[in-house]
């Protein structure tokens, strides 16, 4: 039986056993998952890595079609096989981070007379996954404002598959590792998300018990980090619903960042910046992170569209409230049961629709997706143009996603169908914004 074969077999009756024991626990449930699930003790297929992968390297293993990439929307699926998204299809996927598959989707317009053509490879993080097609980033040698190589760029790049790194206490704080001579505790679970031990009362951490950090993030120097002359010194803090790859055309999905620089965690921008060092707040590029957004307050929680800042979105079922998923940020605080608070897919509550308040800050994530987005440099929205609805041709007054179907304006469409740009906001219909609505800087900024 052919080892792929065998590893979906092992997997599926893992599964089947865990739901008959009354609870289904998660392939890496917080921490290391089950070693052969990943590795092939006699029949490896990464020949040149020699680390005994079932693919041809980490990637490769991460993101195939029996784990996080598959034709199938939801769940911990975050690559769309190329299979199912022919020219004019979007990505299926939906999750806070993107979709990779957006990385090859790539687009040829004609703006005044000049051809543009659009790389797929700008859309996001370049992972390297030979067996997937993915391949390395051929703009950029190293990450922008770094100095990581991109031919080194893959999914443990950023997550820890081995999941070493806990988190214990009442508020689920204070960052541990293993190491010869101590007991930090077991590993009980994901510590991701609102429904993780410890994230409520009713549901608490036991002494002794530990959950893993958010996303099997890395956390510490290894092995592979200094091999790239980057070293992370801890995690940024946040918290996900139970239910997060989901399309928003209904409701929002909301996960809650949070502002740390104690016991072990570090704000979201310094977690980044181990490989983009000079991409904000230093040298040429200005714009601030991890810094509080007194001054924007008015406006992120007035804002509704272009030239509409009456606050209150009473009219639209996504906007019952000032917060914007696609311009989300990080609440002043590091204690995750209080994250956990606002964390919702499709609770539309005053807490979890709520705006930043005094302190909570910007961060990178409030404008890029971490993964890839359906736009360049993964940004959560389409900034190359003034505009990213339009109106209809028939009214003028109904707005749209500008697509190459639709008759609007090919600056706007940017070799997009409608469908495509409307994947890229993750559904959201276009009336959820104004006609001609402008970038959503204004959703800070308020300059339209």
């Amino acid at each position: 039986m052919h080892k792929t074969v065998k590893t979906f077999l092992r997997l599926a009756v893992a599964a089947v056993m865990a739901m008959g024991f009354g609870k289904a626990y998660a392939f890496h449930s917080g921490g290391v998952a089950e070693c052969g699930g990943c590795h092939s003790m006699h029949e490896p297929a990464d020949t040149a890595l020699g680390k005994l992968l079932i693919a041809q390297d980490v990637s490769s293993t991460c993101a195939n079609a029996e784990c996080h990439g598959a034709p199938s929307a939801g769940s911990y699926h975050i690559l769309t096989p190329d299979s199912v998204m022919p020219a004019g299809t979007p990505p299926r996927q939906f999750t806070p981070g993107g979709d990779f598959g957006w990385l090859h989707k790539t687009y040829t317009f004609t703006v005044r007379g000049t051809v543009n053509v659009e790389q797929g490879q700008e859309h996001g993080h370049n992972i390297i996954a030979a067996d997937l097609g993915y391949v390395v980033d051929t703009s950029n040698p190293t990450a922008p404002g770094g100095t990581f190589a991109s031919a080194n760029l893959a999914c443990n790049s950023c997550h820890d598959q081995h999941g070493q790194a806990r988190r214990n206490g009442s508020a689920l704080g204070t960052i541990v590792f293993p190491a010869v001579g101590t007991n930090v505790g077991p590993i009980v679970g994901s510590g991701s998300y609102n429904t993780s031990k410890g994230m409520t009362a009713a549901n608490p951490l036991p002494a002794g018990q530990s959950v893993g950090v958010y996303r099997l993030l890395r956390a510490r120097p290894d092995v592979l980090s200094l091999s790239a002359n980057v070293a992370f010194t801890g995690v940024p803090a946040a918290v996900a619903p139970g239910t997060y790859n989901r399309e928003e055309s209904q409701t929002q999905t909301r996960v809650s960042y949070g502002v740390s620089a104690t016991n072990g965690h570090v704000a979201w921008g310094t977690w980044c910046a181990t490989c983009h060092t000079g991409m904000h707040s230093t040298g040429n590029y200005v714009h601030p992170i991890d810094q509080s957004m007194s001054r924007l307050l008015t406006n992120y929680n007035n804002y509704v569209s272009s030239g509409d800042l009456t606050g209150g979105f009473t009219g639209d079922h996504l906007n019952q409230g000032p917060f914007l998923s696609l311009a989300p940020f990080a609440k002043n605080t590091a204690d995750y049961p209080t994250l956990a608070t606002f964390a919702a897919a499709g609770a539309n509550t005053v807490t979890t629709l709520s705006g930043p308040s005094d302190g909570d800050q910007v961060n990178c994530l409030s404008c890029h997706r971490a993964h890839a987005s359906a736009f360049p440099f993964g940004l959560r929205w389409q900034m190359e143009g003034e505009f990213i609805t339009v109106a209809d041709t028939a009214t003028g007054l109904v707005p749209i996603w500008p697509g190459t179907d639709n008759g609007a304006p090919v600056q706007f469409a940017r070799g997009r169908t409608e469908v495509e740009q409307r994947a890229g906001y993750y559904n959201r219909a276009a009336t959820v914004f104004g006609v001609y609505n402008r970038v959503l800087c204004n959703k800070c900024h308020a300059k339209d």
